[in-house]
Formats: structure tokens, sequence, C-alpha cells
């Protein structure tokens, strides 16, 4: 590849990373061309930084420094692990779905007695069947992005998922990404999901690390198509490695009368950034997004939302806590855009932070953009410290400091959680929100 571009050691670094891995990288002629297209634009701008405003409270420059070599493929000892991870993980009444080092893995997923109008392929099948319609779809991410483009370029494997029109699933889906390596490496991923009209889906995204994981960096994307009348819910829980980097992305567009409901929770990862682009494409639409970070020692964690209301009559409610103790950083950036023709939008964000110590910090970015005048719009964010009066009250009361605290986070928290509308996933977050407490007890 011929560039222009002067690059320094990281570069080459890089660019002889991906040389190399182009064997591994499935999919040829047009999705061998896309990829090195992508790589291009990356090379462009390379690890965004604090001088890009998108990127202005999460310099990867800085804290990154550089992108790993590809993850090799999981071998029978890290698929050992990986059994152990994914055991531990395990959710009654859910359909699995494993992404090991990048790399699906069918005898770790459930994919026996699927049901009629339910389909499950890989990112490596389609990449490589010349699957047209699918392949477009995969590839239509935004290279605007060096990290989406980046992801364009390296993706090795993940998981497209097809429910057909009028099937409503009550066996929620779960892709759970397992990290396994003991030296550092990167992960690239990419899923699909396409809800046809009138159906009904429950899709858990779930990061995690085997024993013995420590650095290593996920470049996770998903695409999402939510039919007219159909309904999504959508849970996430970054729980990886305390070393580790996850850097995900996500493009979501709804038809008519659609629903889509998601929380996501961050308490992994020493560095995490959730980059989620929602568009309404048809009116009479309704997203409902909630987030929380669970944020100490040095974790940075960003959740960057861009909700584009493109069309009349649809309502966005976006509702995100932060709870960041000793020098923990918690971003939140979310913009809201109200087009011209989109009357009657009906949009509110509301964000909070909860900082537990003097050098905890959080910034809180809420925009609205509006072309249209007959609309509903308005946004808020705070920042505070625990209520020492209810402190006092609970303490006086028998509880010791920690277990105070810990009440007090947990109700702060609530509200997001309780969106949750499946009962055992519901829980699956309580429960990854009470180890983050215990564990700073």
């Amino acid at each position: 590849m011929n560039l222009a571009l002067a690059k320094n050691e990281t570069g080459r670094g890089l660019s002889d990373s991906f040389a190399v891995a182009r064997d591994r990288l499935p999919g040829t002629g047009k999705v061998a061309e896309a990829r090195s297209a992508a790589f291009e634009a990356y090379e462009s701008v390379g690890l965004p930084h604090r001088r890009i405003e998108d990127w202005k409270y999460t310099d990867l420059r800085a804290s990154m420094r550089d992108v790993l070599p590809l993850a090799p493929a999981p071998d029978e000892a890290a698929l050992k692990r990986a059994a152990a991870a994914v055991k531990l993980q395990s959710i009654r009444g859910v359909r699995r779905l494993a992404l090991v080092d990048g790399v699906f893995v069918p005898k770790l997923s459930d994919l026996d007695g699927l049901e009629n109008g339910v389909a499950v392929a890989t990112l490596r099948g389609v990449l490589e069947s010349g699957e047209a319609t699918l392949q477009a779809q995969l590839l239509t991410l935004d290279n605007a992005n060096p990290m989406v483009a980046l992801n364009t370029a390296m993706m090795t494997d993940g998981v497209v998922i097809q429910v057909a029109d009028g099937v409503v699933r009550t066996q929620p889906l779960q892709i759970i990404h397992v990290a396994t390596g003991t030296t550092p490496a990167a992960i690239f991923t990419r899923s699909l999901l396409r809800l046809g009209k009138d159906a009904g889906a429950t899709l858990i995204e779930s990061y995690i690390a085997a024993d013995g994981a420590t650095t290593y960096q996920v470049h996770d994307s998903l695409i999402v198509a939510i039919g007219d009348n159909a309904r999504l819910d959508h849970v996430r829980l970054v729980e990886d490695a305390r070393e580790a980097f996850n850097i995900s992305s996500a493009v979501i567009t709804l038809g008519a009368r659609a629903h889509f409901n998601t929380f996501g929770m961050t308490s992994g990862a020493v560095v995490s950034r959730y980059q989620a682009t929602i568009a309404f494409a048809g009116e009479h639409s309704r997203v409902e997004t909630n987030g929380v970070n669970l944020l100490n020692g040095r974790q940075h964690a960003d959740t960057t939302l861009f909700m584009d209301h493109a069309v009349p009559n649809c309502a966005s409610r976006e509702v995100f806590r932060a709870v960041v103790d000793d020098r923990g950083h918690s971003v939140f950036q979310g913009r809201i855009i109200v087009r011209p023709h989109a009357q009657k939008t009906d949009a509110k964000m509301m964000t909070r932070a909860l900082l537990l110590s003097d050098e905890a910090e959080a910034d809180n970015k809420p925009e609205l953009e509006i072309f249209a005048d007959d609309v509903t719009c308005g946004h808020g964010a705070t920042t505070g410290a625990l209520d020492e009066s209810l402190l006092f009250y609970l303490r006086a009361r028998g509880l010791s400091e920690k277990q105070a605290q810990a009440l007090l986070i947990q109700a702060f928290v609530g509200e997001a959680i309780e969106s949750i509308v499946n009962d055992d996933l519901r829980e699956l977050a309580i429960s990854a929100a009470q180890r983050w407490l215990e564990a700073r007890a």
C-alpha cells in the first residue's frame, strides 16, 4: 500500500500488522477493497486525540498510544480458560453466542434448535460467502471516525443475526466476548442484528476476561436495523480486565413505530469508549437509553451518544448515571439533533454524576441542535457528592460507612437499572454493580 503520509514507529508497526494479518482476514474482492480504503482512512488520522472535538475527553493517542497486534486464534488452552469464564457468566434461559479472542466458537455457543424465522451466521462466513446484501450492510459504517475505520479494516469475526417478520423471541440472545490472551493483543469484531417487521428480541452484549488475561484491546462494532412495529431490548455489560481497553461503536436504525430500549453498564477496563448513533428512519418510534459508569482507581469510561431525529413524531429519553471513586474519570457526551422536518419530536436527556473522592472527575456534555419549531426538548446535568445527612442517618442505625455508601449508591443507579424489562437480566446488572461495590469495600 503506497501512502504519502509520513509514519512514525507506531504507524509503521500497525501497517506491518495489517499486512501480516491480511491472510487471516475474511473476504476478497469488494470486501478487501473496503478494508484497504478503511485502513487508509484510519492512517490519515491515526489514534484520536483531544484536538478532535468528539474525542476531547478521551485522548487515545496519550492513553492507548499504540494499537496492539492482532490476537491469534484461540488454541485448546485458551478455549478451556474461556469455557470456565463463560460458565461463570451463564444466564438462565439465554441463548449464548461466544466470541473468543475475536473468533466465533460453536462449541461454547447454543446453536441447536433455533426457532423458525431466526438465523445465526458468522461474520467470517458472510464476508466469505459473497452475500451482497449482508456484506453491504456490514460495510456501511462511516470511515470518518478513525476507530470505526480501523475496525472495518481489521474485523475478523462476529455474529450475524436475522429475525424474520412477525417473529417475537422470548429467549434472549447473548453475544459474549471473551479475552483469553496472556500476551498483549488486539481483538477486532463486528456483529449485525436485523429485526424484521412486527418482530421482537432481547440482545445482551457481555465483555469479560478469562483467567490470566490482563492487557488487551477490544475493538468492536454493532450494527442494528429495527423494522417497522418491532421492539428490541438491549443490555450491554463491560466487565473487561482492569488493564484492558474497550473501544466499541454501534449504529442503530429504527423503522416506523419501532421501540428500542437499551441499558449499558461499564465497570471494567482501564479505558473504555462506547460511541453510538441512533437514527429514526420512521415516524412514531421511541428510544429509551439508560447507562451507568462505575469507576475507581484510574479507570476512564466515555459514553458518547448521537440521537438523530430525522422524521416527525418520535420520542427519545436518555438517563445516565456515573459513580466515580479514587482518580476515576467518567465522560458522558449526549447530542440530540432535531432536523428541520422532524416536527412533534419529544426528546429529553438527563445525566447525573456522583463523586466519591476529591480526585474523581466527571465531564458531562449534553447538547441539543434543534432545527424544527414544534418540539418538546430538554436536557440537564448535575454533579455532586453523597448526601452527608443521609450517611449520618444510616450510620446512626448501625451501618458501617461503606455499607451506608453502598445503599445510597444502589439507590442512585437504581433508576437506570430498573429500565431493564427482563427480571433475570435486571438481576444480572444488579449483580455486576454489587461486585463493583464489594471490590471497593
